[in-house]
């Protein structure tokens, strides 16, 4: 018997609880791992809370990311003793993720640890860490160099945003940061924030075209404050975007496209090919120093991550959010 948070709906009534289960209610796969650490992303915050459409069925182990080691394994690729990771792949929406002790998945799922990092330092990273470095590759395929012009990193505290800062300032360029809370301003210039600027004029309508501020930029909020960036991008600029926490719609013309000649790059983490996930996790661990992860990290037991899904959504958190399972 192992610990798992589950999810449950009953009619328009969900709960969020921790349940004792075994082995045999998990769903199928080829590799059974033991989950050591595993995080709160906002996806997870929404599907615990209920304020978001995330969970596909029900009940739902939420988790979209964990480590740990593998028990048992049908698969050539993984032997028991393995230490593993996963991020994505509808884990934690459509199929049982990391929030428990255990959890059985698809061998072609997880990626081996980087031996660079434990568990706990993979998944302060996680797949926030893994995101951002997407968006980086993304912008450097893009020719978006540190010779380019100053980066723009909206929703810069939250956990996208701060690794994404940390890497762009690791490999030269001049990081701008947006964000809604100026108390954190100290943190992300801590981070290698050389300018904060305030997000509230992002998030209103302006002209199809503003002055040429940004070289590039890694967008996690969508909405307006995309169609504001797009709108600001120098000449043959892009924007690597990756998240939606602002809203789907987009409402920008394509001015910035024909007179500018700029790049929207989008960024899918979920369901990344399994060649360009090994790509980026070499990368982070070229880049990161895990010593300095513990500046962008909270930690909270299982017991802990109901509360700590509510403290995301209402924007007590910086950073990471990781829960220890074990």
């Amino acid at each position: 018997m192992f610990d798992a948070l589950m999810i449950e709906k009953n009619g328009d009534s969900q709960t969020t609880l921790i349940h004792r289960i075994d082995d045999t209610m998990l769903p199928e796969g080829d590799v059974l791992v033991s989950v050591e650490w595993s995080t709160i992303n906002y996806k997870d915050a929404l599907a615990i809370t209920g304020k978001g459409p995330i969970v596909k069925s029900f009940p739902m182990v939420p988790g979209v990311d964990f480590a740990g080691q593998v028990i048992e394994s049908e698969s050539g690729h993984f032997r028991p003793g393995d230490r593993v990771l996963l991020n994505g792949w509808g884990v934690g929406e459509k199929h049982w993720g990391g929030l428990a002790q255990h959890a059985r998945v698809r061998s072609e799922w997880l990626i081996p640890l980087p031996p660079a990092f434990t568990t706990r330092e993979a998944m302060i990273l996680g797949t926030a860490g893994y995101t951002a470095m997407l968006c980086v590759m993304a912008l450097e395929r893009a020719a978006v160099t540190p010779d380019s012009g100053p980066i723009l990193v909206t929703g810069a505290s939250g956990g996208v945003g701060s690794i994404a800062v940390m890497l762009l300032a690791r490999l030269g360029y001049i990081v701008a940061a947006a964000t809604g809370r100026p108390t954190e301003t100290d943190y992300l210039k801590s981070l290698g924030a050389s300018d904060v600027i305030d997000r509230e004029p992002l998030t209103r309508t302006g002209k199809p075209l503003e002055k040429a501020r940004w070289a590039g930029a890694i967008d996690v909020v969508g909405g307006q404050v995309l169609a504001s960036l797009c709108a600001a991008i120098q000449p043959r600029g892009a924007v690597a975007a990756c998240g939606l926490a602002g809203g789907m719609d987009l409402p920008l013309t394509v001015a910035p496209f024909i007179l500018r000649g700029i790049s929207l790059l989008g960024i899918d983490s979920t369901s990344c090919p399994r060649e360009e996930r090994l790509k980026a996790w070499s990368r982070l661990a070229d880049l990161i120093d895990p010593k300095e992860l513990e500046s962008v990290v909270s930690e909270c037991p299982l017991s802990g991550a109901i509360t700590a899904a509510d403290d995301l959504l209402a924007g007590k958190i910086h950073g990471r959010v990781i829960v220890r399972v074990q």
